[in-house]
């Protein structure tokens, strides 16, 4: 079985690079719905069962325009799961990055490079093991619920919770989970479990090779 993640398109606080949890959401850029379209093209190629969405609008405007052109059948169905939120952020919910660093240098710092230090208490926020914690149940779920031979499901979700839960997924100390980079805006990651979630290998990271617009900073968390 294999699982497609594909982060959300690229919103306008992307772009400004605010921070952008589970509590705030600005709108996708009039360019992203293209490079929807260009994911749509990419994974209409993969027969999928089910697609699985964050409830976040800029997610599942994302799951949304991927499926309406897709040229499957059968057509597969969509549900949306709150497990599947960006970081519950607290006071860093559209703080721009400087502004972040300067309030609150530590966090700024840990949640980018250190996630094992990383201790949101003092802005309200969410751990890296607490968003492991809801995340990894919602996707042994999906695995459970999909684990045919070449069964395919796709889940549209969000940098920073993507990036931590595909790295523990593939059993990546928490030390190390931003060790292999950034995800960036409509890209996807494969993974694929041959023992119905017991482990998981990987098969892409971060796979933008059908996008044709020019790429950035801004793009990667």
């Amino acid at each position: 079985m294999r699982l497609y993640f594909l982060r959300h398109g690229k919103t306008k606080w992307n772009l400004e690079s605010r921070y952008q949890g589970a509590g705030g959401d600005s709108p996708l850029l009039a360019t992203s719905y293209d490079e929807i379209e260009q994911a749509a093209a990419y994974l209409d190629q993969v027969p999928f069962r089910h697609v699985f969405s964050s409830p976040i609008k800029r997610a599942f405007d994302t799951a949304l325009g991927v499926m309406r052109r897709f040229d499957q059948n059968p057509m597969p169905g969509l549900t949306l799961l709150s497990q599947l939120e960006e970081f519950h952020l607290g006071q860093l919910e559209g703080m721009t990055f400087s502004e972040a660093k300067r309030q609150f240098p530590a966090q700024f710092n840990a949640f980018r490079n250190a996630p094992d230090q990383y201790e949101p208490g003092v802005i309200g926020g969410e751990s890296f093991p607490e968003l492991i914690k809801r995340m990894t149940p919602a996707i042994q779920t999906i695995v459970q619920s999909f684990s045919a031979p070449h069964d395919n499901v796709l889940v549209v979700s969000h940098g920073a919770a993507l990036n931590a839960e595909i790295n523990a997924l593939l059993g990546i100390p928490l030390a190390h989970l931003r060790d292999r980079g950034g995800l960036s805006n409509t890209s996807t990651t494969v993974l694929e479990t041959l023992d119905a979630g017991q482990s998981f290998r990987l098969i892409d990271w971060n796979n933008t090779s059908y996008l044709t617009g020019p790429r950035d900073q801004t793009d990667t968390i």
